[in-house]
């Protein structure tokens, strides 16, 4: 079968399971090592932090080893900082790497820029072994060129089509060639694509695919400024590292066909390949990006990024990134959504990742984050909101560990993220100096004034205001008085909170004391009346 457009959306997949099968046996046999490698372009996004993750999760479950690897061949992309930024989101998230940068494992440097000397000589290779040539073509004719196919309608491809009448070492004499090379001409290497033929390749989420390679180009290899492409760069540190197996984005699928006729031409093995499913905008069609976390209003960087919040800094847990990232095109088969770290790498594996884009739900991540919140130990969520505490009040028996513990232990099961903790908790530090219009005019009636000042008196002798003693003391007065609830507890609430929220009322009066309590409804009584 031929295709004439492009390779991958005329590919098509057959026996995935198969493919997959026979896979599993070789990975039992091998020993499994993969790489994460980004290009420190800038941030990473959640989307390369999945990739991470599911390399991470794969090599784990199969006792291997994951590495970080940095793509910086391209060093007019390079960005100051962009490294350690993806080194400190790695590890914010638990994302730890057994090789790279100041990891050595005996197969670095970890760098591609530091490892530049090596690549020349496989290029070296592939041209006495006819599988790449030399091309001399400017930027200038390449565009003319270009521009001339589109003006017919046409697409420009630098292939077996149009090579010979291109300039490179195919079309000059062999003379011409070495004048040109000694001269210091300007050159690129391209691989030689041959054509006529159909690749047959493999994916472990995929299956097998069909590619014919008259569709595709001869990519560039080597630059004239000594540096390799990605592509060369790609399979050489690859095969040097010994990965087992290439994890990576669904965007690098139409890269396969090359990197896998490199392997073939330069007598290697090739790693088993797995092209992970996108991840999609929460609304429309298309890939997530930065632009929709901006209009919808939530992060797509673990860590922030010059004027773009993180999810760290957006107050969200590691586990939380971690466990909705990982349910993002992979699913386990069975109902389980929660998964601690070493759960995921249990569970794991890459015949249960989708072929599909899996669509980014942000309200979904908030529901982790509640989760991994109610999980967490008060005094940890008490030290992170210590500072907040400290911002509104000055009052010692009121900023200490001990009694911010105990708010976050009452408050915190309504809260999604620390940062939500002082406006549900604020009443428990300072006095309220409003009230919720709507409230009062609901609950101030002829008689809450006379029943408040004798809830007043009932509260002042009361030598034991823990919350259960307090609660049956009132509760008892207000069988006495034959009153209705409804007629005592939700005033009371208003008052001492300044609103109809926060837990049990006789847990806030506790916890602030009853001097306070008796003063908040006295200051109440008179503001409201």
């Amino acid at each position: 079968m031929v295709f004439n457009e492009n390779p991958i959306s005329k590919s098509y997949f057959k026996n995935a399971w198969l493919c997959i099968f026979v896979a599993q046996l070789e990975i039992m046999s091998e020993k499994v090592r993969v790489r994460f490698a980004p290009s420190p372009t800038g941030p990473l996004h959640i989307g390369g932090v999945r990739t991470a993750l599911f390399n991470y999760l794969f090599a784990k479950k199969h006792g291997g080893d994951f590495i970080l690897r940095i793509e910086d061949t391209d060093q007019n992309r390079y960005v100051e900082g962009a490294e350690q930024y993806i080194i400190d989101a790695l590890n914010w998230c638990g994302i730890h790497f057994d090789e790279g940068i100041g990891k050595d494992g005996g197969f670095g440097p970890y760098r591609q820029s530091e490892r530049k000397s090596m690549y020349k000589k496989y290029a070296d290779d592939l041209i006495a072994s006819d599988k790449a040539y030399y091309a001399f073509d400017t930027a200038e004719s390449l565009d003319a060129h270009r521009k001339e196919h589109e003006e017919k309608g046409k697409t420009f491809i630098y292939n077996w089509h149009n090579r010979l009448k291109l300039d490179n070492s195919l079309s000059l004499m062999p003379e011409e060639v070495k004048e040109r090379l000694a001269n210091g001409d300007d050159y690129v290497i391209r691989f030689l694509t041959p054509p006529d033929e159909i690749l047959h390749l493999d994916d472990l989420i995929r299956g097998s695919i069909k590619i014919d390679t008259n569709v595709l180009d001869d990519k560039v290899l080597f630059k004239s400024d000594g540096m390799p492409t990605y592509h060369l760069a790609n399979i050489v540190d690859d095969h040097l590292m010994e990965i087992s197996h290439v994890i990576r984005g669904e965007e690098w699928l139409p890269s396969l066909a090359l990197h896998k006729q490199l392997y073939d031409a330069l007598g290697w093995t090739a790693p088993h390949f797995a092209h992970l499913p996108l991840i999609m905008k929460p609304v429309g069609k298309g890939k997530l990006s930065k632009r929709d976390g901006e209009k919808m209003g939530f992060p797509v960087f673990p860590l922030s990024w010059n004027e773009s919040e993180g999810y760290k800094e957006a107050g969200y847990f590691p586990e939380t990134v971690i466990n909705f990232l990982a349910l993002l095109g992979w699913n386990p088969g069975t109902e389980q959504e929660l998964f601690s770290l070493e759960e995921l790498v249990k569970a794991f594996s890459l015949e249960r990742v989708n072929k599909s884009g899996a669509r980014f739900d942000p309200e979904k991540t908030k529901w982790y984050n509640q989760h991994y919140l109610q999980e967490t130990d008060n005094a940890k969520l008490a030290i992170k909101f210590l500072p907040t505490v400290k911002q509104h009040t000055n009052i010692e028996s009121k900023v200490n560990l001990e009694y911010v513990t105990k708010v976050v232990s009452l408050i915190k099961e309504r809260a999604v993220f620390v940062s939500d903790f002082w406006n549900l908790s604020d009443y428990f530090f300072v006095a309220p100096t409003e009230y919720n219009a709507k409230a009062a005019k609901k609950q101030w009636k002829d008689d809450t004034a006379s029943i408040m000042n004798d809830l007043v008196s009932v509260l002042e002798p009361i030598e034991d205001f823990s919350s259960e003693n307090s609660e049956a003391v009132v509760k008892a007065w207000i069988g006495e008085k034959e009153l209705s609830f409804g007629k005592v507890m939700p005033p009371l609430r208003l008052f001492l909170v300044g609103d109809m929220k926060g837990p049990h009322i006789f847990d806030i009066m506790a916890m602030i004391g009853k001097e306070e309590s008796i003063a908040r409804i006295e200051t109440a009584l008179d503001r409201l009346g």
